[in-house]
């Protein structure tokens, strides 16, 4: 039903970039690891003694636009995702009743620092309302 709407122009464009396993991708693999890794998550964790890397997740969440597609205003995700290392998410809180999150990034295999501050950010908060599935978010001011 939405596809009409919001095609899947990103995917077509990745599947003609060639395989997982062409020399371009992997030394692209090789040097986004080292720069999210070794020289960016990694070493902010060792050079401030830190468990954990916590940041806003990202801006609200946002209302679907039949025209202009996603409004993704960027979020802290990325260096994790690329590193493959852990990232949790709690809510945070709520802006024009649409939720915002804070993430709590870790090194390789550690999780279970990860798990601790964010149960007790979360616990301390209780910000977590259910979700509602509203037609439209109430924008007013």
């Amino acid at each position: 039903m939405v596809m009409p709407y919001f095609g899947q122009e990103r995917m077509l464009a990745a599947k003609e970039k060639g395989p997982l396993t062409s020399k371009e991708y992997l030394q692209g693999m090789e040097t986004d690891h080292r720069l999210s890794r070794k020289e960016g998550i990694d070493a902010t964790l060792q050079k401030h003694p830190l468990d954990a890397i916590v940041a806003p997740s990202g801006g609200p969440a946002w209302l679907i636009d039949w025209v202009a597609g996603d409004n993704h205003s960027g979020g802290s995700s990325s260096p994790a995702a690329v590193a493959g290392y852990p990232n949790l998410t709690v809510p945070a809180g709520y802006i024009f009743g649409l939720p915002v999150g804070i993430s709590f990034i870790g090194g390789a295999y550690q999780e279970p620092k990860l798990i601790k501050p964010a149960f007790a950010y979360e616990q301390g908060t209780r910000i977590r309302k259910p979700p509602q599935y509203l037609a439209s978010a109430d924008l007013r001011l």
